[in-house]
């Protein structure tokens, strides 16, 4: 029974406060000045994060009763995450490939 309590319970409100840690330390992430710096898959994964977030609430919601929204939602919110953390990786990815190139090329021209 204890054990149960936690997991739906408390778990939850656990997870929502260790995200807000995420989230400052996102926020500060956007909020440096080097402008050289490539983020567009650390805001995909913030997104994924805030989806995440809006999950937890609605769990949260639902197991109080206070709204109850259908479970396939959650489904719903997990595939859409996914699929933002896949493209973050498949972004950088290419990034990172076309900067090794880059480099590459760089060093054997220095050679001739």
């Amino acid at each position: 029974m204890v054990l149960e309590y936690c997991l739906t319970k408390v778990a939850p409100l656990y997870n929502l406060a260790l995200v807000v840690i995420v989230i400052i330390m996102f926020i500060k992430l956007f909020m440096t000045q080097n402008k050289q710096r490539y983020t567009k898959p650390w805001a995909l994964i913030f997104a994924g994060i805030l989806i995440f977030v809006l999950e937890e609430v609605f769990t949260i919601l639902r197991h109080s009763q206070i709204f109850v929204l259908p479970t396939y939602f959650n489904g719903i919110f997990e595939i859409i995450i996914i699929s933002l953390f896949i493209y973050a990786m498949l972004l950088q990815r290419e990034y990172n490939a076309f900067n090794y190139s880059l480099n590459r090329n760089k060093k054997k021209v220095k050679r001739s």
